[in-house]
């Protein structure tokens, strides 16, 4: 087995066995998703009636990407913290395969996990709700892994800040609603302002294909290509401070005090 492949499969291996150790809270974290779109969902259509179709099959989608991207930001940060409290982050760099290649395996592991959980509970929320949505899986996955990108370069950014400044619970917390406005923002945004920011162009293109059927060949290459640029700037960004920020703690010498 070559040594990338062996990196994978031992990245896997730990991910997985941590998923059964915590299994409970797995599933707990899973169902308090769920009940909380539900109490979102059918609190919309009591106070809106019949009249707002439209506003919630936007309401599905938009909870369906903030469950993704919500995932993905506390996997990264969460795991990265979780190295520093039990002392094994400091062995990270000691590895032979390196801190780097082995935080994109990593990586790589959360866009997978979050985006088949977010499907599942996609699943879920459409035979609770009755809503008919068109879920084109060429067009939905590749949209979706590129759009969680954004939010795993934010999870490294505050796992970096974390790391220096330690007890951030709070600030983790809070961006949360920052997510929940920047999948909202191309209601209320267009044209350079909604290309800037990190997760709403791809929250633009999901709900037109998931609303309106678009599949991913009949939407302008300019707009497929903002949204890669967008993602990968945030993605390789963030991941850059992390790494200037890991410095830091470690020049300091406050790597695993806590």
């Amino acid at each position: 087995m070559t040594n990338p492949s062996r990196l994978v499969a031992a990245v896997v291996e730990k991910r997985l066995v941590l998923l059964r150790r915590y299994w409970m809270n797995t599933a707990l974290r899973v169902f308090t998703m769920y009940a909380t779109f539900a109490l979102v969902f059918l609190g919309g259509r009591s106070i809106g009636g019949a009249n707002t179709d439209g506003a919630l099959d936007i309401t599905v989608v938009g909870f369906f990407l903030f469950l993704a991207t919500s995932a993905a930001y506390f996997d990264v940060a969460g795991s990265v913290m979780r190295e520093a409290q039990w002392g094994t982050l400091e062995q990270l760099y000691l590895s032979p395969a390196g801190i780097g290649r082995i935080l994109s395996v990593e990586a790589v592991f959360n866009v997978v996990l979050s985006s088949g959980l977010a499907l599942s509970l996609l699943a879920a929320m459409i035979v609770t709700t009755g809503r008919t949505l068109s879920i084109e899986l060429l067009t939905i996955v590749p949209l979706l892994v590129v759009t969680i990108l954004p939010a795993i370069g934010i999870g490294y950014v505050v796992a970096g800040l974390s790391l220096l400044y330690k007890r951030l619970e709070n600030v983790q917390q809070l961006l949360r609603f920052g997510f929940a406005g920047l999948i909202a923002a191309p209601g209320a945004l267009r044209g350079p302002t909604l290309a800037l920011l990190p997760i709403s162009p791809g929250s633009s293109l999901i709900i037109r294909s998931m609303t309106a059927g678009t599949s991913l060949w009949q939407f302008p290459i300019s707009e497929l290509a903002a949204l890669l640029v967008n993602s990968t700037v945030y993605l390789v960004g963030g991941y850059l401070v992390f790494l200037s920020l890991v410095e830091r703690t470690r020049d300091r010498g406050v790597m695993g005090h806590y």
